[in-house]
């Protein structure tokens, strides 16, 4: 088995009128997986507007303690608790840094369209964690200011900020469309 990070995406869409009870259940099972060995960390990210499908990541230090997890009694306790709950769910192993940037099936893009699809994430949220909390760490000695900055910022990009953009980008990351007509419509939304 790989010694890698492993990461668990799951689609599932919410059954009409069961945002509520889906929303607890997630957070339950979110609580379940961080219970086990191995765990990195997990994150949710909310459907598009007009969409309902969520996206449900689990990390963990490698496929071994992923599978640990899949396979234990809580784990299929929590999802039989979660049927009716959501409809037509999905799932996506990978490993390593590529899994941001290659939907199953499908080849992954230049390493240019990626260094942009992260640098687009990067950039707001240092802009933002620096006007946040520049001054207050602007005291500190280098090497404390530089992992207290990467600390704090690695689980934001790595779980939230870098899957969003590049779902935000997806079809001009998989040369499908070109990338502006579809930021201008994000931004207009």
């Amino acid at each position: 088995m790989s010694s890698d990070p492993v990461t668990l995406m799951v689609a599932r869409r919410v059954a009409r009128g069961r945002y509520r009870d889906f929303l607890a259940w997630l957070d339950e099972g979110r609580a379940l997986a961080a219970d086990f060995g191995g765990y990195l960390g997990s994150g949710v990210l909310a459907p598009p507007p007009g969409d309902d499908e969520y996206q449900i990541i689990f990390r963990f230090r490698d496929a071994e303690t992923l599978a640990t997890w899949e396979h234990s009694a809580s784990r299929r306790a929590w999802l039989a608790r979660g049927q009716g709950l959501f409809e037509a769910p999905q799932e996506h192993r990978a490993t390593g840094l590529d899994h941001w940037f290659q939907p199953a099936g499908s080849a992954a893009p230049p390493r240019w369209k990626q260094a942009i699809a992260i640098w687009l994430a990067f950039f707001p949220v240092s802009l933002g964690f620096q006007w946040l909390l520049g001054e207050a760490l602007a005291g500190l000695p280098l090497v404390p200011r530089v992992l207290a900055s990467t600390l704090m910022l690695t689980p934001v990009m790595v779980f939230l900020f870098i899957p969003l953009s590049t779902r935000l980008l997806g079809p001009w990351l998989r040369g499908e469309v070109a990338p502006l007509p579809r930021l201008a419509r994000l931004l207009r939304a």
